[in-house]
């Protein structure tokens, strides 16, 4: 009976963090909230946009090159922040990161022209990228291994609730101030991140694991290396992880850059612009992130994975082969966000476990981000198909085959599901 409770209470959704010491808890509070706040400085550029526009009389395709050199500098950022942190480690990289992205979405509000805004807005990206690489380690160090998928993917859920509070900032300004004033003072309020660099400052200490391995390394008279993820014992790997990675977010981006376009203008829907369909989409999102977590540490990474990746394809089918009212796309709004978000949930603990502690970083980081970077181009690639098919078949296509990737990269990786983290030197 005794075994039998405790591994019922393993797969609590709450027993992780009741375990923890209270420092482990602020470790834990400082990634979630550097991530939250990531997000809500990256959410804001999609409410100004309108007003971007109309102030700097651009077109569509100039504010989309600003959304793509950001995902572009955010791959770049990601990786270099891996390398940092594995040279310098998790937590005054991560400081950096958070300082880094908090002013450049601060500057945003300043520029004076289009040129100026897209300099700032894609420097901005190098933090967004790293930020989620130190945090994403840090966290998967300090959390026990039959936890680390709830806390790691309840990281991860800081996305949606970063989202909402920059949907409810962009409603109260544009309420309250005029076009020009609002959007510059919604990127102002982005500085508001810079002050949980103090909290990481003073709380969050390096992982011990990492802090051992450091110390090894240091008697050993040797440094971390980043080209060490690309050695023979490595490589096999690297190239996994980055196909799951690009899987992940090229079915992502393929999904969502351009449904609102296809069920606008070939649909003929109206809710897509609502504040309940958005809400509906930020909600399913919180709930995926959180299940898929659980899920994580209970089913196992590489069957969660495929799970999902089913699941988002089955939502891309239903929003683009059945026909659909405008009370059926609401409710199809949860199931979307759901999938399509919750998948991320165990990007980090599988990188964290399949990487060594003296390459994790560089490993989790640069894997990660080469996703990212290689994800910007998907919407692009749906837009040049859409020109001899359909655009919901075109976005069916790139969803299948990035999700596809996500399924063969699971299937050929190791199941790490409750692996232990060591400290070792090379």
């Amino acid at each position: 009976m005794t075994v039998q409770a405790t591994a019922r209470s393993d797969h609590h959704p709450t027993t992780w963090y009741s375990e923890m010491s209270a420092r482990e808890k602020k470790t834990f509070w400082a990634c979630i909230g550097g991530w939250m706040l990531d997000a809500m400085d990256v959410q804001m550029f999609s409410f100004a946009i309108p007003a971007i526009i109309a102030s700097f009389a651009i077109t569509n395709a100039d504010v989309g090159l600003i959304g793509t050199a950001t995902l572009l500098t955010s791959a770049f950022g990601g990786w270099f922040a891996g390398a940092l942190s594995d040279r310098f480690g998790r937590v005054r990289t991560l400081q950096i990161t958070i300082a880094w992205f908090a002013v450049f979405t601060f500057l945003c509000g300043f520029a004076q022209s289009y040129a100026e805004l897209f300099i700032f807005r894609a420097a901005m990206g190098l933090g967004f990228g790293g930020e989620w690489a130190a945090a994403a380690v840090l966290v998967g160090e300090v959390i026990r291994s039959e936890h680390r998928g709830k806390a790691v993917g309840a990281m991860q859920s800081g996305w949606a609730v970063g989202w909402g509070i920059a949907a409810v900032m962009a409603t109260l300004l544009f309420s309250v101030f005029s076009q020009e004033v609002a959007w510059r003072a919604l990127f102002w309020v982005g500085l508001t991140p810079a002050a949980l660099v103090f909290f990481v400052r003073r709380f969050v200490d390096e992982p011990p694991v990492f802090a051992q391995t450091r110390q090894n390394l240091a008697t050993a008279g040797k440094t971390a290396d980043f080209l060490e993820i690309f050695s023979p014992a490595m490589l096999k790997t690297t190239i996994l992880t980055c196909l799951l990675s690009t899987g992940a977010q090229g079915g992502y981006y393929a999904i969502t850059t351009w449904l609102p376009r296809f069920l606008r203008d070939e649909r003929n829907l109206t809710v897509l612009g609502s504040g309940g369909y958005l809400a509906v989409i930020i909600g399913g999102s919180l709930m995926g992130y959180l299940v898929s977590a659980w899920l994580n540490d209970r089913i196992g990474r590489r069957s969660n994975f495929i799970l999902f990746a089913v699941c988002s394809i089955v939502i891309v089918i239903a929003y683009t082969q059945i026909p659909v009212n405008d009370a059926t796309m609401l409710v199809l709004g949860f199931p979307l966000g759901f999938f399509a978000s919750g998948i991320f949930s165990g990007m980090g603990p599988f990188l964290t476990e399949l990487f060594p502690t003296r390459m994790r970083g560089s490993g989790q980081g640069f894997a990660y981000n080469f996703g990212r970077g290689i994800a910007a181009l998907n919407p692009w690639f749906v837009g040049l198909l859409s020109a001899v098919l359909p655009l919901g078949q075109s976005m069916g296509i790139f969803a299948l085959i990035a999700y596809g990737l996500l399924v063969i990269a699971a299937l050929l990786l190791p199941e790490t599901k409750g692996r232990v983290l060591t400290a070792e030197a090379r």
